[in-house]
């Protein structure tokens, strides 16, 4: 049997991996800027994040959401901690699609609606409702077009207020910060009024923090640097440094019900400790103090690189735009000097999504080596 061949593939086969570094099979070394679509936090093989899964394993790997799991009920109190959203329940499944799949069923449960308002150039996942509220006609199939979904451009509050001024809106789904759209975000007025608008219709608003959580922005979420109050936070991807886990924040002024929701997976031991292990690390490395100042660094000294337009995105979740397709550009990176970084449907645009613990000195190899590069 083959695979269903639905990737473009690179040449480079990783076999090991350790902090901001992997090794190919031919032990070369890469330095790793993209962390497998943001989804590394606190670097490859980290010790804790080892020894929590080599732990648990021992102890057990799964069973159903029918039994008692203490380990849920740690996660969702370091959550609420860490994150300052003490105030919400979690609700845990196995990826980002998943938890935007859940988060806008619950809003349509609440409002017993069917319409969603997104955005143009989101993307929200690759399931049926959330590739459906995925701005990219490409990946949706006639199945997922029987959804009723809105896209609007960001930053058009009128638009906003007019739709919803239709009263047939299930929920509202944007991106704290847009991930493969390009790192286009929502001014701190326009988040505001679409929270203040959406609260006068009591229709919920999802934040989908799946690459923009966990601390990537600079803050733990980052519709934080707007304060608002979302009914509804979707996360996965930097969770649990690689372990498949995802999670739905829900405001404590929605009711849970038996059956809602469900997952035979989701919230499994393993994954609990994972995120866990992640949790602990953030906190104990000051891993978001560590964003802040490499940020700092990185938007100092990419002034001295060349041919770049214009920086997007906060912390460590950042574009580096240019006025040309950058796509032989990743080539040389990878295949000449060992970089991993990431594109996005902006053809002009570099995502750089590191671990959360790379340091200065790393990113400045990274800035030589454009610069080299760019002459």
């Amino acid at each position: 049997m083959e695979l269903f061949n639905v990737y473009p593939l690179y040449n480079v086969t990783p076999v090991k991996a350790e902090g901001v570094y992997v090794w190919d099979e031919n032990n070369t070394k890469y330095l790793d800027l993209y962390g497998g679509h943001g989804v590394i936090s606190i670097g490859h093989t980290h010790p804790k994040y080892v020894k929590a899964l080599s732990d648990q394993l021992h102890k057990i790997g799964f069973y159903s959401n029918s039994i008692q799991n203490p380990l849920q009920t740690e996660l969702a109190q370091k959550l609420g901690k860490l994150s300052g959203c003490e105030n919400y329940k979690l609700f845990l499944c196995n990826s980002g699609a998943e938890a935007n799949e859940n988060a806008l069923k619950l809003a349509s449960f609440v409002t017993q609606k069917s319409r969603v308002i997104s955005f143009n150039n989101a993307f929200h996942g690759r399931t049926s409702a959330a590739v459906a509220v995925t701005d990219n006609k490409n990946i949706n199939a006639p199945i997922n077009l029987q959804q009723e979904v809105t896209f609007l451009p960001l930053n058009e509050i009128e638009l906003v207020i007019h739709e919803l001024g239709k009263n047939d809106v299930a929920a509202v789904i944007i991106e704290g910060i847009q991930g493969v759209g390009g790192l286009d975000e929502g001014t701190t007025e326009f988040f505001q009024e679409v929270q203040q608008i959406c609260n006068k219709k009591k229709v919920p608003l999802i934040l989908d923090e799946i690459q923009s959580g966990y601390g990537r922005s600079g803050k733990f979420f980052a519709f934080q640097y707007h304060n608002i109050q979302p009914d509804i936070i979707t996360t996965a991807k930097g969770m649990a440094n690689g372990f498949p886990i995802g999670g739905v924040l829900i405001s404590d002024k929605y009711e849970a019900k038996f059956g809602m929701l469900g997952t035979t997976f989701g919230g499994n031991h393993l994954a609990c400790a994972a995120a866990i292990s992640v949790l602990d690390s953030i906190e104990e490395e000051n891993l978001i103090a560590n964003v802040n100042e490499v940020y700092e660094y990185f938007l100092e000294e990419i002034k001295t690189v060349p041919k770049i337009k214009e920086i997007k995105g906060r912390g460590l979740m950042l574009g580096v735009e240019f006025d040309f397709g950058v796509g032989e550009l990743r080539k040389k990176l990878i295949f000449d000097k060992h970089i991993f970084t990431g594109g996005s449907n902006n053809k002009n645009l570099l995502r750089i999504l590191p671990p959360l613990n790379i340091k200065k000195e790393q990113i400045a190899s990274f800035l030589n080596t454009l610069k080299e590069l760019l002459v």
